[in-house]
């Protein structure tokens, strides 16, 4: 897997996978290069919604948006707060990720949504899933990871609009397979 770049596709857990970190989850790739990988897993939402954050945060929420859930993310930084969202706009600490998608870590944004001018879309997640160089190659190899392509209009459907628990079959039929059918070993049909 030399001189491959995951970055923008989505890689789903296969049905082997222990780590509970891990296991049946949808991770989005936001960078991929020779010195490792980071993502944001987008399918694990907290027992925690946008009101009780804002709520830890000591933020006043003015925004109908209370329900909105929020994300594990991954196992590194849990204590940090990511959120993908459209259109890109100017926040203070901002990655471009393409096609009017970013990343921010940035307080601004979250101070945004609580005062009703969120992006149209966004997922706001706790912590990020990082890969050492080679790291994620290797796991890749060992049947660990299905990595799945993603047209832009693809990538924001799974992003922004579907529920948590449709994200899996719904990465998976991009493929045209269906998760429940995938053997848990390489080389088993």
């Amino acid at each position: 897997m030399e001189n491959v770049n995951l970055t923008g596709q989505f890689l789903v857990a296969m049905p082997a996978m222990t780590d509970p970190h891990f296991a049946k989850s949808v991770t989005f790739i936001w960078e991929h290069n020779e010195d490792g990988a980071v993502g944001i897993v987008i399918n694990r939402p907290f027992d925690m919604d946008l009101q009780a954050l804002f709520t830890q945060l000591n933020m006043p929420l003015t925004t109908d948006l209370i329900d909105q859930p929020i994300y594990f993310g991954g196992p590194v930084q849990q204590d940090r707060g990511f959120v993908l969202h459209q259109p890109l706009a100017e926040w203070d600490s901002t990655l471009d990720l393409g096609n009017g998608t970013g990343l921010t870590t940035s307080k601004d944004i979250l101070q945004a949504i609580a005062e009703g001018r969120a992006p149209t879309n966004f997922l706001i997640s706790l912590g990020y899933a990082g890969w050492s160089a080679g790291q994620l190659e290797q796991e890749i190899a060992q049947n660990a990871w299905l990595t799945i392509e993603a047209t832009p209009e693809q990538r924001d459907h799974l992003l922004f609009d579907l529920p948590a628990q449709d994200k899996v079959q719904a990465t998976m039929a991009l493929l045209g397979l269906d998760f429940v059918r995938l053997s848990e070993e390489a080389g088993h049909a």
